[in-house]
């Protein structure tokens, strides 16, 4: 059974970069889609962005787009989120998640954490001077 872990939520100053990991352990991780989502205290939890199954498709939510990537490390074992011109609006944990491709019945990508069911634990992420 695929379990999820992520990595390297660090303090950064608005302006600057971060990339975090989300490493699979337990199955491959190439036969899900895997979703990035954020939530911010006192906020709901929003999706970030989601990577299909064989990586050609990503979806971006309008607030991150332009400053953040998704990709598929080779060898299909972890996905990385960079993130880049951080504001502090970013600040929150980040959970990555992943969908089965039965779960996502048709689609490819879905920024819609109902489609989700395996989650890591999260890695926190703040925006500050």
């Amino acid at each position: 059974q695929l379990q999820l872990e992520e990595f390297g939520g660090a303090l950064v100053e608005p302006g600057g970069s971060l990339t975090l990991s989300c490493l699979g352990s337990g199955a491959t991780m190439a036969y899900y889609a895997i979703g990035w989502f954020r939530q911010a205290p006192g906020k709901e939890r929003e999706g970030v962005t989601c990577i299909s199954a064989t990586g050609g498709g990503k979806t971006y939510a309008d607030s991150v787009k332009g400053r953040f990537t998704i990709h598929r490390q080779r060898g299909g074992s972890s996905v990385d989120l960079e993130l880049n011109n951080l504001k502090p609006e970013d600040t929150g944990v980040y959970y990555c998640a992943a969908a089965s491709l039965a779960r996502l019945g048709g689609k490819v990508t879905s920024l819609d954490a109902t489609y989700y069911d395996t989650w890591g634990q999260g890695t926190q992420v703040t925006v500050s001077s």
